[in-house]
């Protein structure tokens, strides 16, 4: 089974768009590792899109803020606007979805998705440190998550855990990754609407459970019209701004 992999969406439908046009023919079913919402000014048509043709996901901490089940005073002044601005403009169906997302890990054939890390769904897994206390909590040998915005993800073996390596945003457009049976993996596939590991393209991975082989993705997309659409809703400035350097 090939699966297409992806998480933090953030209301961003050309991000997302972009990604299916890239991987197209490439997968049999897509999972997501949450946030569907927040932040990107098409929360309604992302949702519907996810209802439609995801087969398995987690939820994600906007995904809880956008529908009332996070407390906001967590949340910074930013974030909290875009929440406040998406619960209004869910529709009632897709309030009710996102309110039913389960919280993780979900697994789906040999792995699992989580949103944050094992050990709780809003933590995140940054560095080798932090993948190092979190490892002895995994379920599977092999883990998705999300919720960093950054691509790659960290190897365990022998008690050793390392960082894998990120595209060059100026020329790979993606990297291949063979999984080692004698290694665990936690596995970030980047973020198709907000990443923030320097790198402005779209991120998504597509695995391959049959060889045991991943590829990391990066797309270009038309940012500049993301970047109007949140303007657009009267969104902080702030998020139509990072679109154009990935931070």
């Amino acid at each position: 089974m090939r699966y297409l992999v992806i998480s933090d969406l953030h209301s961003n439908w050309e991000g997302l768009q972009a990604v299916l046009l890239d991987a197209a023919g490439k997968y049999d079913q897509i999972v997501c590792c949450g946030d569907l919402v927040g932040y990107g000014a098409d929360p309604n048509p992302v949702v519907d899109w996810v209802r439609s043709n995801v087969v398995a996901l987690v939820r994600g901490n906007h995904d809880r803020a956008c529908v009332g089940l996070e407390d906001l005073e967590w949340f910074n002044p930013v974030a909290q606007a875009a929440s406040i601005w998406t619960m209004s403009q869910l529709s009632p169906e897709n309030i009710a979805f996102i309110r039913e997302l389960p919280m993780g890990p979900v697994p789906v054939a040999n792995f699992q998705l989580i949103h944050g890390s094992p050990v709780d769904e809003d933590d995140y897994l940054v560095n080798a440190a932090d993948a190092g206390g979190a490892f002895p909590y995994a379920e599977s040998p092999l883990i998705f998550f999300g919720h960093t915005h950054i691509q790659g993800g960290f190897r365990w073996r022998r008690e050793q855990v390392q960082s894998i390596g990120r595209l060059h945003p100026e020329w790979q457009t993606r990297y291949l990754l063979e999984i080692d049976p004698e290694c665990a993996y936690m596995i970030n596939p980047g973020s198709v609407g907000q990443p923030r590991d320097g790198d402005p393209r779209a991120g998504y991975v597509l695995y391959d459970t049959d060889n045991e082989i991943l590829f990391y993705h990066r797309v270009p997309y038309d940012f500049e019209t993301t970047m109007r659409k949140i303007r657009d809703a009267g969104l902080p400035e702030l998020l139509a701004a990072r679109l154009a350097v990935g931070k």
